[in-house]
């Protein structure tokens, strides 16, 4: 029995709430009108010097991405406060946010500083909301994680990272891209040397545009959540029972009064 007393559609599992659980099936997973534009990808880099090593990699990226047919857009965070620290519509702040709006896929590129991403790159991250509204600006939408490394190749800013995807609600490739000793990666016109390093840039690539093209579609019912469609069940009911109930003529009191026909006692 369910806690009003009916019978259970699931009686192993007295907790649920029939109407707001769903089985997956394959067929959901089918796209009818599957989108033709390119895949939309933002990447963000963590480092505002001159020869900034994170920003070449993250150019290197977009110009694979571009190849892969994906259209991108790279944000520069030079100018963009830190988190708090200025009002939202900063225009900074503004940009970025609308370009992670526009997204539907995202690369983070970060130096590895004091064994963590820089903090330029986590800013960028905190100014992104969970939510605005009723829209979500991260969630269901592919991320791909790439650090450079002063010295020998560490994965200390791409697992931190990882756990930032998380968070966002975001669905991070499996691939990643760590490149050690940058300063001797990249030549004087700012260009990947070639490398295994920059072999595994491409193999990072080209799996965040399948991936984008896998999900991108299929992200509204991936995302769809049990507790997400309960809670919206319970405010709807709260909303129409307060209606009601705002609606409803008082049985009594001077308002009752006025019904004819009934006797007043």
């Amino acid at each position: 029995m369910t806690a009003d007393g009916s019978a259970s559609a699931y009686p192993t599992l007295p907790n649920i709430d029939p109407a707001c659980f769903e089985i997956p099936g394959a067929q959901l997973l089918d796209v009818k009108t599957p989108s033709r534009h390119p895949p939309r990808i933002l990447l963000l880099y963590g480092s505002v010097r001159k020869r900034s090593y994170s920003r070449l990699l993250a150019c290197e990226a977009q110009r694979l991405l571009e190849a892969f047919g994906a259209e991108t857009r790279l944000f520069h965070p030079d100018g963009l406060p830190l988190p708090d620290g200025a009002p939202e519509d900063h225009p900074k702040v503004k940009e970025l946010r609308e370009l992670a709006a526009w997204s539907e896929g995202m690369v983070w590129c970060s130096p590895e500083r004091h064994g963590a991403m820089s903090a330029i790159l986590k800013a960028q991250i905190d100014w992104i909301p969970l939510a605005v509204g009723a829209v979500r600006p991260t969630q269901g939408k592919t991320l791909a994680l790439m650090q450079v490394c002063g010295g020998s190749q560490s994965f200390n800013a791409v697992n931190q990272m990882r756990v930032l995807g998380r968070w966002m609600r975001m669905f991070t490739i499996p691939n990643q891209s760590s490149v050690a000793k940058a300063f001797n990666e990249f030549d004087e016109a700012g260009r990947m040397r070639p490398s295994a390093f920059y072999d595994r840039v491409v193999d990072v690539m080209e799996e965040m545009v399948k991936m984008t093209l896998l999900l991108r579609d299929r992200a509204p019912y991936l995302v769809d959540r049990y507790s997400e469609r309960k809670e919206s069940a319970e405010e709807l009911s709260k909303r129409v029972n307060l209606a009601a109930a705002v609606d409803t003529p008082p049985c009594c009191g001077p308002a009752a009064s006025t019904n004819k026909g009934t006797p007043s006692r």
